[in-house]
């Protein structure tokens, strides 16, 4: 039986924002059941991954899984804001790391020690001026490379936040740079097989922060969905839609969905009141109208996750309105993925959740 067979549960990965403390490493939330309405902190609440490299902090975090290998991978920014330089936003946009730290598993209860991937380097070993690397996620994408190439044709492409300085600008002082979604790919998220691809997402303003979740449909098209923060134009979190198989390339066609999700969440209703979006699927779905996707906004500075979800993404997302939902307060920026049965039992049976 491979890992994507008698699906069973989720899995979260986040952060916790905590002013006051050093919070900013790796949590872990088991679904309750099958139930993705319902999380369990794993480990008493006490995180399960630090990191010692880098910064020494780690936010937005996400997992995925290789289905060529099987191997789990946990992605997180290289980034600390409470009790590291205190530099500020304006000045992490500028200079911060482009290291992203990676985690990796074969059974998402022993995990290796965190290393670093550098999406500024380039196969020559020069680097690209980028003033940050944030909140990277990636589609696993399995014609990626052509017929024959050696390795296989698989590879996750990746995507995150990053502001770009000319190559005469070492020093990074041009302020009139903003956050723009860069690509590459990768197919263990190691240096060795990382390639630089280009920019996917430029508004003209900042925009950070992408999830993106695909939907196969009747005729055999697969239609990827895209959800980002706007922080320039007042759009908030938005999402786009489009059937492009090779969806990360400039020539892809793509239609907007929604503007302003989550907003409703914001005491104000201010749509840039909310960041950090993370979006999956209920395994269960199966092309039907009790189709069901899901989608995790993050109230700022400090209230955390607040619950979407869709039963047709082309319409967008609605908040949930569930008495059964539960999500321990301040859980930030993170990633969902789906287990299989086996799984979901040995994450439980390790933190002794059965």
């Amino acid at each position: 039986m491979t890992a994507t067979d008698s699906p069973f549960g989720y899995l979260l990965v986040h952060f916790i924002e905590d002013p006051d403390g050093y919070a900013e490493k790796i949590y872990m939330d088991l679904s309750d059941g099958d139930n993705p309405r319902r999380w369990i902190p794993l480990n008493d609440g006490k995180p399960i991954l630090t990191s010692t490299i880098g910064t020494t902090g780690v936010r937005d975090p996400h997992i995925i899984r290789n289905p060529q290998t099987g191997t789990w991978y946990v992605i997180a920014t290289d980034l600390r804001v409470f009790g590291g330089d205190n530099a500020g936003w304006f000045e992490w946009t500028r200079h911060a790391s482009t290291n992203l730290i990676i985690w990796e598993s074969d059974d998402l209860v022993h995990w290796s020690e965190p290393r670093m991937l550098d999406v500024s380097r380039k196969p020559d070993d020069t680097h690209l001026e980028l003033g940050m690397a944030w909140a990277c996620e990636c589609l696993w994408v399995p014609d990626y490379y052509p017929e024959g190439h050696e390795g296989g044709r698989g590879a996750f492409v990746m995507y995150w936040s990053s502001t770009i300085f000319n190559d005469d600008d070492p020093d990074h002082t041009d302020d009139g740079v903003y956050c723009t979604v860069l690509w590459g790919a990768t197919t263990d998220f190691t240096q060795q097989t990382y390639e630089y691809g280009g920019v996917f997402i430029d508004t003209g303003g900042d925009s950070i922060d992408t999830t993106m979740v695909q939907r196969p449909l009747p005729d055999g098209v697969v239609r990827t969905y895209c959800i980002t923060k706007d922080n320039s134009f007042g759009n908030g979190i938005w999402m786009d839609s489009t059937d492009a198989r090779r969806w990360w390339e400039p020539d892809a066609q793509w239609t907007c969905v929604q503007k302003h999700i989550g907003a409703g969440y914001v005491p104000d209703g201010n749509p840039e009141g909310v960041e950090g979006p993370a979006v999956f699927a209920n395994h269960h779905n199966d092309g039907s109208d009790a189709d069901e996707w899901y989608l995790f906004v993050d109230v700022i500075p400090s209230i955390g996750y607040q619950p979407m979800r869709s039963n047709n993404l082309d319409s967008g997302f609605v908040p949930l309105d569930s008495p059964d939902y539960y999500l321990s307060e301040h859980t930030k920026h993170g990633g969902v993925t789906s287990l299989a049965k086996e799984e979901y039992d040995r994450i439980a049976s390790e933190y002794g959740l059965q």
